[in-house]
C-alpha cells in the first residue's frame, strides 16, 4: 500500500511539481495523522504523518514511492452564518469559541460543521443561518494541531497570540 509520510513545505502555485495523485478529505479527516484513504484514481494509501499535522486544500504530500499527491478539501454540509452587523458576527463567532466549535472565518461570515442545536443558538442570536455544501477549512487553534505559527498559511489564526500581547499590565476599563 503506498504510503503518505510528508507534507510538503511549499504550496502548488509556489512551483510547477507535476502532480501524480489527488486525496480528497473532509476537515475530519484531515486533523487525522493517521489514516486510510483512497487517492482519486482509487489506489489505497495510507497516511502517517508527524502527529498535529493539519492538512489543507491545496497542500502537498509526498508518497512513498516520490510522488506528489494533492490534497483536495471535500465539500461537506454547513451552516453559512451571517449577521446584520460587524458587533453581532464577532457575538456569533464568541459563543462558537466558547464552546470549541471549529470556525472558518471569512469576510462578514462564519461557517461550521452542520449542526442542529449550534444552528438554532446562532438564530436565536440574531443570526441568518443558511445550510451550505463547500469544503470546510477552519481556523487553526480550535483543535489539537492550532499552535503551528509558520507563515506558510495566510488563514491560520494567532488569535491566543493576541491576549500575551495585550496583557502587559494595562487594565482598560470603560
Amino acid at each position: 500500500m503506498l504510503e503518505i509520510k510528508s507534507k510538503l513545505k511549499i504550496r502548488k502555485s509556489a512551483y510547477k511539481l507535476e502532480i501524480r495523485g489527488r486525496l480528497e478529505l473532509p476537515f475530519e479527516s484531515r486533523q487525522k495523522s493517521r489514516l486510510h484513504a483512497k487517492l482519486e484514481s482509487g489506489e489505497e494509501v495510507a497516511l502517517m504523518l508527524p502527529r498535529g499535522e493539519l492538512l489543507r486544500g491545496g497542500d502537498l504530500v509526498t508518497a512513498s514511492d516520490g510522488r506528489v499527491i494533492e490534497i483536495v478539501a471535500e465539500s461537506e454540509k454547513l451552516l453559512h452564518v451571517e449577521c446584520v452587523n460587524p458587533t453581532e458576527l464577532a457575538r456569533a463567532a464568541f459563543h462558537l469559541g466558547n464552546r470549541h466549535v471549529p470556525v472558518q472565518v471569512g469576510e462578514g461570515f462564519l461557517r461550521l460543521a452542520a449542526d442542529h442545536v449550534l444552528e438554532e443558538m446562532l438564530k436565536g442570536l440574531g443570526a441568518k443561518v443558511t445550510p451550505t455544501q463547500a469544503p470546510f477549512e477552519p481556523e487553526a487553534g480550535a483543535y489539537g494541531g492550532g499552535h503551528q505559527h509558520g507563515g506558510e498559511h495566510a488563514h491560520d489564526s494567532r488569535i491566543h497570540e493576541y491576549g500575551e500581547q495585550h496583557h502587559h499590565g494595562h487594565d482598560h476599563k470603560h
